[in-house]
């Protein structure tokens, strides 16, 4: 099972939170933040997910067996616009709308039977993995 993955490749009008904030941050926009900003989510960087991927695929203690894929590191949706204003390095703010009715309050996989059963985790830290994306999307 995958759970919420990111990176450089992303489409911009994919609808997720990172695309979402990476595209209003560059444009100069303010990021657009649901209710107060409390709910939770976890975010695995791309080459995480693919070498887990990989992980599983080339395992034949895997065959048949059901993992998460993500990284179990927590972050607010506040926290998120927080550091995304802060890479940005442009002064935007923080619009609040009202949160849609099937807004999950938290997602955060767990990842123990894959860490314990084939050494898996992610690698690539939030921060670093917004850098990247925000090196990649500001060259195109």
């Amino acid at each position: 099972r995958i759970f919420n993955t990111y990176g450089p490749r992303l489409q911009k009008d994919d609808g997720r939170v990172i695309s979402n904030f990476l595209t209003q941050a560059l444009a100069g926009q303010d990021l657009t933040v649901y209710g107060d900003g409390s709910q939770t989510r976890s975010f695995c960087y791309v080459t995480d997910l693919v070498r887990g991927l990989m992980n599983v695929m080339g395992r034949e203690k895997a065959r048949g067996r059901v993992y998460n894929l993500g990284n179990p590191h927590e972050f607010t949706i506040a926290e998120l616009a927080e550091l995304v204003r802060r890479l940005a390095k442009k002064k935007i703010g923080i619009a609040h709308k009202e949160v849609p009715p099937d807004d999950p309050k938290q997602r955060q996989p767990d990842i123990t039977k894959i860490k314990e059963e084939l050494g898996w985790e992610p690698t690539i830290e939030l921060e670093e993995g917004l850098k990247r994306m925000f090196a990649f999307w500001e060259e195109k």
